[in-house]
């Protein structure tokens, strides 16, 4: 496809989701007091007693800056990156529109999934590396771009040109190159490609790039860091370097990326590919005669087992059509669901004597930025589940063999980790245990009545177990700390069990504590992983990875072996995994940073409130509009200048807008001035200018909780229109002015929605609006509409429900536009009453996973029948009253695809059947329709 109509389809396609990534608009309370270290290259933005965060990250970006450009370009760009610590999630982004950084501060439990290195050093190395992509791919056409329509036109031309598995494979590489751990020398980071191709599966390039709705596929990261990794091991480290300078250039306008590698490899794209994962095939001794062990095996994720006491498995279990369930599987392999599990971040569980507790995610009402983890305890034999904390940062509780006691890690606003130990019936602390060695916990477990184990880590990212007494507060480390990740200790007679990595699997290792040795367990051969291991007398239970789901195994304890591992010769280095070239250029620079005392200055909330950055177009036939947008970096004002022209009326209108987050109601004022309107009058057109004043509030509320995402938003704008007669017609027309205040109410409530679910199990939407006139002009108009969202014969399958009713005065002095959802296949009139309802069935048909020249991959196709019923009343120009009906039945087709293997798109068609007239001057019952659904409701 050419590059300019691949640019064009993306301007069109892309601009619909800039504005759904990145910051959360008004996320923080107007309570937070913001600081900054401020230098030529950054500026570091961040809460208040954060200063010892803030200035390590400045002096670990300090360190690197300069020295990892020689990979990635020579250009330099200060970058503004906001630190949040009110929240539960670690995570972290660079974007464009603006240009800025984020870090979510919050450290994980699980080591295996992102390292144990200190969360801000991982965070700095990982999103820096992104800051020096962005900043030395605005080059060639992506510079005319950027120079065209700002930072936005930037991302959307780098988006065409390289793809999203470089971007997160090369900052993988880089978290590895310059630290003594990152993912790419973590086993778990490698399972996933291990699984598939120790299973024989040998999936297509393009569902390797784009998933699947029905089979396991690994993410962009893992794919990405194998093929880059494989970049510069084989070619060298100025390889990527040359390549992404020529893809962002578009030296070559078709495939850019693809030609790219073929000129610096000597080989084409696909022979790349295919060396790159038979490299690491080789590596990890899988041969092309490899044996499926999974034949046909619908996923199912199995995890965290534990042998309650009558030997049965309690673990918890999803599947692509379900979301989690704590599940009991007895001694004959039948499974039991207890209950559903509440929304967490980190599904780990612990369970004792007839009781799991947990931590669940709980959002703030109103900030986006804060959220919460609170303690849950489910009984199993009644499945009753009760909160035992609220508002809290609570995670990986335990609770002990009497259940009178919790103990859980404690995460404070200043990211210090402390063991809390809590009463398990009120949630109250009991004690809060010293953390003299400044320690971070993870995974804590009693193992007597006074004595607690812990994996922890320390300041450099190394891990041990620390074993606690909690009531003298005295903590002795069982093992030497290294940089293999600890994770899910279990005690059982005198001897603890967890999982460890090891060499290049994650192992399952033993502690004795009569002799105080260590042992390698030896179970089942080929197991991807050792995780979350439970003893009985006769059993070891475990997950370990599959390409079908985390699969529990279980071993009678006479078939394991016990290998004594020399704690003094402990292996300390991660493996490279064959990739020597991790170990060369800028290798371990993480550790040369300095301890700099960056000088501290308040923050000012009012700083750069207006920021232009982008130019978006937007095509609404046949309205055609150019808007520059404006968004500070704290994401508090969000403005914009546009200029539209109307096709059809030949309008030019100008507007200025601007909404304001900072405020406990978001604040929204506008102005728009049109030129040129005009209406038909006496075989004419009479012309017209019009301004319009939009002012307005409107507060947005989550109140999500357990298993339901809620969000209610009440608001009203009040708008105040005056329409100007041209000069030639003001003798026969006069000019007219009203003003009228819109207010509103909506909600939505669903449950959470499992991966090949269209729609949620229940759900409902609900719209209430009102429209009344503030001048002498007369008039209302009144809305109500609502979707129901219920449960097929399938657990794929949906129905739903739509209810709307509309009433307007019949004066006609003023008409609102109405937003009714009349029947489908209708030309829509705005009656003086209506009401509807119908209903909808979505069901799957077949999950493709197909894909064409790189540029389309269908993942699924969908139906949906319907039938709708509208029922229409008022009065005709004779003033007689007149009802009417609207109904209509059909089906839609559904296309949900990826194209160029990074925009998730859905499209399809409509067919209609009218079983009754349509409006005068429309014939025919046959009605055909393109349609491109948006899913509100998608989570």
């Amino acid at each position: 496809m050419n590059a300019a109509v691949r640019l064009s389809a993306f301007i069109l396609l892309n601009f619909l989701y800039f504005n759904c990534q990145g910051q959360i608009f008004g996320g923080n309370s107007p309570k937070t007091a913001w600081r900054q270290i401020n230098t030529n290259d950054f500026r570091i933005i961040f809460p208040k007693d954060l200063d010892t965060t803030a200035r390590r990250i400045a002096n670990v970006i300090s360190t690197i800056k300069d020295s990892t450009l020689n990979t990635i370009g020579n250009k330099k760009r200060k970058i503004n990156i906001v630190l949040q610590n009110q929240t539960t999630i670690s995570n972290g982004y660079v974007g464009l529109g603006p240009f800025r950084s984020e870090y979510y501060l919050m450290p994980s439990q699980n080591s295996f999934n992102l390292g144990s290195l200190p969360w801000m050093d991982m965070l700095a190395i990982h999103e820096y590396r992104h800051v020096q992509q962005y900043t030395n791919f605005d080059v060639g056409l992506s510079k005319v771009m950027s120079t065209l329509f700002g930072q936005e036109g930037q991302a959307l031309a780098n988006a065409a040109a390289i793809p999203d598995w470089f971007f997160e494979g090369d900052a993988v590489y880089n978290e590895t190159n310059l630290s003594k751990q990152g993912r790419g020398s973590l086993p778990f980071f490698y399972n996933g490609f291990r699984s598939l191709w120790q299973e024989g599966k040998d999936y297509s390039w393009m569902k390797l790039r784009n998933g699947s709705l029905k089979d396991y596929v690994p993410d962009h990261y893992q794919l990405g860091f194998l093929l880059t990794a494989y970049g510069y091991q084989k070619y060298g480290n100025q390889f990527w370097k040359n390549v992404t300078h020529d893809a962002a250039s578009f030296k070559n306008l078709t495939y850019p990326f693809q030609h790219a590698i073929e000129k610096y490899a000597g080989v084409n794209y696909v022979a790349f590919r295919r060396n790159a994962l038979s490299y690491f095939k080789t590596e990890f001794k899988i041969d092309s005669n490899t044996q499926q062990l999974n034949k046909n095996q619908e996923y199912q994720n199995e995890l965290y087992p534990h042998l309650n006491e009558k030997g049965e498995i309690i673990f918890l279990k999803n599947t692509f059509k379900t979301t989690s369930q704590f599940t009991i599987r007895s001694s004959e392999n039948k499974d039991r669901k207890i209950r559903t599990s509440d929304y967490t971040i980190d599904k780990y569980f612990s369970y004792r004597n007839g009781k799991i507790i947990y931590a669940s995610y709980i959002p703030d009402v109103r900030w986006g930025n804060e959220n919460y983890s609170d303690l849950q305890i489910l009984d199993v034999n009644t499945g009753a589940q009760r909160s035992i904390t609220k508002h809290t940062k609570y995670f990986s509780p335990d609770i002990n063999e009497s259940g009178s006691t919790i103990v859980a890690v404690n995460v404070a606003d200043n990211l210090k980790s402390n063991l809390h130990i809590l009463n398990a019936q009120t949630g109250k602390i009991e004690k809060i245990l010293p953390n003299n060695d400044a320690v971070f916990y993870t995974y804590p477990k009693f193992i007597s009545t006074n004595t607690i184990v812990s994996p922890v880590r320390n300041e450099k990212g190394e891990m041990s177990i620390a074993l606690i007494n909690y009531e003298s507060a005295i903590q002795k480390y069982l093992i030497p700390f290294t940089y293999n990740v600890i994770g899910w200790p279990y005690y059982f007679k005198d001897t603890l069990y967890f999982s460890y990595a090891y060499k290049k699997n994650d192992a399952l290792f033993a502690y004795t504590f009569r002799d105080e040795k260590l042992w390698q367990v030896n179970g089942i051969k080929n197991s991807l992983g050792y995780y979350h291991p439970s003893v009985n007398d006769s059993d070891v239970v475990w997950h370990s990875f599959t390409s079908d789901g985390n699969r529990i195994r279980k071993m009678n304890k006479k078939d394991i072996s016990y290998q004594e591992i020399n704690m003094d010769k402990l292996q300390t280095i991660t493996s490279s995994f064959g990739i020597p070239s991790l170990n060369g250029n800028n290798a371990n620079l993480l550790y040369s940073a300095e301890n700099d005392s960056f000088p501290i200055t308040k923050y000012a909330k009012t700083h750069g409130l207006v920021h232009f950055h982008s130019m978006e177009p937007a095509i609404n036939d046949p309205q055609y509009t150019l808007s520059l947008v404006s968004e500070n970096i704290l994401n508090t004002l969000q403005s914009n200048i546009s200029l539209t022209y109307d096709r059809a009326e030949k309008s030019k209108k100008i507007g200025v807008s601007a909404s304001y987050g900072a405020l406990f109601p978001f604040l929204t004022v506008g102005y728009n001035y049109t030129l040129d309107r005009r209406f038909y009058n006496q075989n004419r057109f009479v012309y017209f200018n019009e301004s319009e004043f939009i002012g307005g509030f409107s507060i947005p509320l989550n109140t999500s909780k357990g298993r339901n995402f809620t969000f209610f938003n009440i608001g009203s704008q009040y708008i105040y229109n005056q329409s100007h007669i041209q000069s030639q017609f003001k003798k026969n027309f006069k000019d007219l002015s009203y003003s009228y205040i819109n207010n509103y109410f909506t909600f939505s409530n669903q449950l959470e929605k499992a991966q090949q679910q269209i729609y949620p199990s229940f759900a409902q939407t609900i719209l209430l609006q009102y429209k009344t006139p503030l001048t002498n002009v007369r008039g209302y108009q009144t809305l109500a509409n609502g979707n129901f969202y219920f449960p097929g014969i399938l657990k794929t399958h949906s129905l739903v429900f739509n209810v709307a009713w509309a009433k307007k005065d019949t004066l006609n002095l003023i008409n609102f536009s109405s937003g009714f959802p009349f029947s489908r296949g209708y030309n829509a009139a705005n009656f003086p009453a209506m009401f509807k309802w119908g209903f909808n069935y979505h069901f799957p048909i077949i999950y493709p996973d197909k894909g064409f020249s790189n540029i389309l991959y269908l993942m699924r196709v969908r139906l949906n029948p319907f039938y709708d019923h509208t029922t229409v009343s008022g009065f005709n120009t004779q003033k007689q009253s007149f009802k009417n009906e609207f109904r209509s039945a059909g089906s839609e087709i559904f296309f949900d695809t990826k194209w160029w293997n990074q925009v998730n798109i859905s499209f399809g068609a409509r067919y209609s059947y009218l079983l009754d007239n349509d409006l005068p001057g429309n014939t025919g019952h046959n009605r055909w329709e393109i349609i491109l659904p948006i899913n509100i409701l998608d989570n």
